[in-house]
């Protein structure tokens, strides 16, 4: 086994492929609306919603209901401590194939 090679260190709540999607997406656009992130992530409302609530309950982002005039609008942020676990977790994944 290469020297620093540990699967322990991926994080669970991230490495989902939609929460991974989300994470990704927001570390370079910041805030996202619901739709544009469903799109983007090519998901279903309902898919969706399930994998914002499991990255907020991580505190890895916020999620912020409101309305615009009557339409209702839904904004994910990422937190700072998201952009701490998403960093940590791409050095993770670096070092589970970077040759030593």
């Amino acid at each position: 086994m290469p020297d620093g090679f540990d699967i322990g260190r991926i994080d669970e709540v991230i490495h989902g492929r939609i929460r991974l999607g989300i994470m990704a997406y927001l570390s370079g656009a910041g805030t996202a609306n619901f739709n544009e992130l469903k799109a983007k992530l090519q998901t279903t409302d309902g898919n969706l919603s399930v994998h914002l609530r499991k990255l907020e309950e991580a505190g890895f982002v916020t999620v912020d209901k409101s309305f615009v005039g009557r339409k209702p609008l839904t904004e994910a942020s990422m937190t700072e401590a998201g952009r701490s676990a998403f960093m940590i977790y791409l050095e993770a994944m670096a070092g589970l194939v970077t040759p030593r």
